[in-house]
């Protein structure tokens, strides 16, 4: 009987510089020691079963027992992990995993020499957030497919959080929401969105779907720009989506319809941008 292959490290790659980063001096500095114990715990952990750890309610007094740490204290650090984007909050928030995407780039580097001995690719697709051109060769991502080296799309049948949203994928994933965006990175940030919008807000009709869709082209027309967009509306829990810089739309855009009849909120745009790119927060910040 063949031995089941490995997918987790022995060990992993450690940065030299890891200590001077600044959201590792942020850690220590609030938290001292046990911030950065904490972290590298996680790390190990997540590690020790491939890129990405599910947890539950009782991972924090796990934690607190085998660290010796206070629970209310690990409970402080991982909610300071995910705001600084040392974990992805957003699949956090969706199903209780931790990971990232520089945990998933270490973690491509971590196999690569074993992958070289191997004759089938490695297989993921829930929570992989890198995109098609960050991911190695040897990984096969269920996320994005390809026909002779062109993208179909988001498929939603490897959905974030497909064990529990069945239903919710029928409704994302039908004939008036077909045409995907063409950039891979996109329509897996969009898809994403809609996820964290109908957990919020409640079921989403077709109509407004493709209005989402066509709002978000009224914006902008290069892909970076849209992914940041909707990167932002995802973290903001946001209806619609924003400008980046002023934080309003377009004139033009839809604003009022049967289909796209969203309302905005009064966010402190700045600060929300600074936390989805991991810059930290100024004095005086809203909260």
């Amino acid at each position: 009987m063949a031995r089941p292959r490995l997918k987790g490290l022995l060990y992993f790659p450690f940065d030299i510089d890891f200590f001077e980063d600044n959201k590792i001096r942020i850690l220590k500095a609030r938290y001292k020691s046990d911030g950065v114990l904490i972290y590298l715990f996680l790390l190990c952990e997540i590690y020790r079963q491939g890129y990405y750890i599910k947890v539950d309610d009782d991972f924090e007094y796990i934690i607190s027992d085998e660290l010796g740490i206070d629970q209310n204290k690990v409970k402080q650090v991982l909610n300071f992990l995910l705001k600084r984007s040392l974990f992805d909050n957003t699949l956090f928030s969706l199903d209780k995993v931790l990971t990232s995407a520089g945990i998933q780039r270490r973690y491509q580097l971590g196999i690569k020499e074993r992958m070289r001995k191997s004759r089938t690719p490695l297989e993921v697709g829930r929570y992989w957030l890198l995109n098609e051109e960050d991911t190695e060769p040897f990984i096969k991502c269920t996320l994005f497919e390809e026909n002779s080296g062109k993208y179909k799309g988001f498929s939603g049948k490897n959905s974030l959080n497909s064990e529990k949203n069945d239903t919710k994928k029928s409704k994302v994933n039908n004939k008036n929401n077909n045409i995907a965006f063409q950039h891979p990175e996109l329509e897996q940030a969009f898809q994403m969105y809609l996820l964290v919008r109908e957990h919020n807000y409640g079921e989403i009709l077709p109509e407004q779907i493709q209005a989402l869709r066509d709002d978000l082209k009224t914006l902008s027309d290069k892909a970076e720009e849209q992914i940041a967009i909707v990167k932002k509306a995802t973290a903001g829990g946001y209806k619609g989506f924003y400008e980046l810089k002023t934080g309003k739309r377009k004139p033009g855009s839809r604003q009022k319809n049967k289909a796209n009849n969203f309302s905005g909120r009064d966010y402190n745009m700045e600060k929300l941008e600074r936390g989805l790119l991991g810059v930290p927060e100024k004095e005086g910040d809203a909260k």
